[in-house]
C-alpha cells in the first residue's frame, strides 16, 4: 500500500507540465525505513540539496522532507520504504527553464519488498547487460529522476537474473542497475571507480568508510568483466537491500565468504546504530 505526499498535500498527481515528466528534470532518493525510523536520512538528505543544487533546482529544506516522512511514518512500527522527489516543477515547454520556478516536492510511503530477506539469505543471480552507463562529468553522481539506461538494462534481464552489470563504453564494469558493487580479489576489497559515471550509492559510502575504520585494504579503480569473474568474493550493496552476495553471473558461481559476511556484520551494527539514534 502507498501514501503519497506532493508538496505536503495528500494527493497521487502532479501537474501535466511539470518538467519531471517531461524531461526527467530532477532528483530522488530511495530510503530504508527500519523499525519505523529511516535509515541515513541526514545522509539522503545532503546528497538530495548537493544534487538539487548541481542542478539548479531550487531546494524546499530539510526540514519540509522531514517532516513528510514524520506524517507518512507516524504510528509505523514495520519495515517500509520511503521514496523522495524532487523536480523543477510546472513550466513553459522546451528545454530552457526558469531556475527560480517553484519545485514539486513527493514524498512516497511503499510497504517493503518481500524478496529482500530472500536475496539477502541466498544471494542472487546476475548477468552482464548490453546496456552502457552514459559517461557524463557533468550529471556524474547525480541521482537524477531520467534513468533510462536502467530500465533498458533491466530489461535484459529476464526471468534468471535478479540484477544485471552495467560497463562504460571502455569496457570497465561501473554499476548494477540498482545496486554498487564490490569484490574481494587478493584480501583486498575493490569497487569501481565512478568518476566518470555512476551513482556513488549510500551504502557504497558506508562500506568505503568502514573499511578505513577497521583497517580493510580498499582500492577504488576500474575493473573490467574478465577480473571481476576472477573474484574471490562478490557483492552488491543499495539501501534497502543493505549487502546482498552474489552467488552467480551467468555461468560464473561464486561463494560467501569471510570478508563479506564481516564486512555484513560491521554495516549492519552502522545501520542498527543510526535507526537507534533516530528513534
Amino acid at each position: 500500500m502507498e501514501q503519497i505526499l506532493i508538496n505536503g498535500i495528500a494527493a497521487d498527481y502532479v501537474s501535466a507540465t511539470d518538467r519531471g515528466l517531461h524531461y526527467g528534470d530532477g532528483i530522488f532518493e530511495t530510503i530504508a525505513c527500519i523499525g519505523g525510523q529511516p535509515v541515513f536520512l541526514a545522509q539522503h538528505l545532503h546528497r538530495m540539496a548537493q544534487g538539487a543544487h548541481r542542478l539548479d533546482i531550487s531546494f524546499p529544506g530539510e526540514q519540509l522532507f522531514r517532516g513528510d516522512i514524520g506524517r507518512l511514518l507516524a504510528g509505523r512500527q514495520g519495515d517500509s520504504v520511503i521514496k523522495l522527489m524532487l523536480t523543477r516543477g510546472p513550466g513553459q515547454r522546451g528545454y530552457r527553464c526558469d531556475t527560480r520556478q517553484t519545485p514539486t516536492r513527493l514524498s512516497m510511503l511503499s510497504d517493503w519488498p518481500a524478496h529482500i530477506s530472500r536475496w539477502r539469505q541466498q544471494g542472487i543471480n546476475a548477468r552482464f547487460c548490453k546496456t552502457p552507463v552514459s559517461t557524463n562529468p557533468a550529471l556524474q553522481g547525480i541521482k537524477s529522476l531520467n534513468r533510462l539506461e536502467n530500465v533498458l538494462a533491466s530489461n535484459e534481464l529476464g526471468a534468471d537474473a535478479d540484477e544485471g552489470f552495467m560497463s562504460n563504453t571502455d569496457g570497465h564494469i561501473i554499476e548494477g542497475t540498482m545496486s554498487n558493487i564490490f569484490a574481494i580479489m587478493d584480501a583486498t576489497l575493490v569497487t569501481p571507480d565512478l568518476s566518470q559515471g555512476g551513482i556513488e550509492g549510500i551504502m557504497r559510502e558506508q562500506i568505503i568508510a568502514l573499511a578505513a575504520d577497521n583497517n580493510i585494504k580498499l582500492q577504488i579503480r576500474p575493473i573490467d568483466r574478465e577480473e571481476l569473474l576472477l573474484s574471490r568474493e562478490l557483492f552488491v550493496c543499495n539501501s534497502l537491500i543493505g549487502i546482498c552476495p552474489v552467488r552467480q553471473i551467468e555461468q560464473q558461481a561464486f561463494e560467501t565468504g569471510t570478508m563479506t559476511d564481516t564486512i555484513n556484520e560491521l554495516l549492519q551494527r552502522r545501520i542498527d546504530a543510526d535507526a537507534k539514534a533516530a528513534a
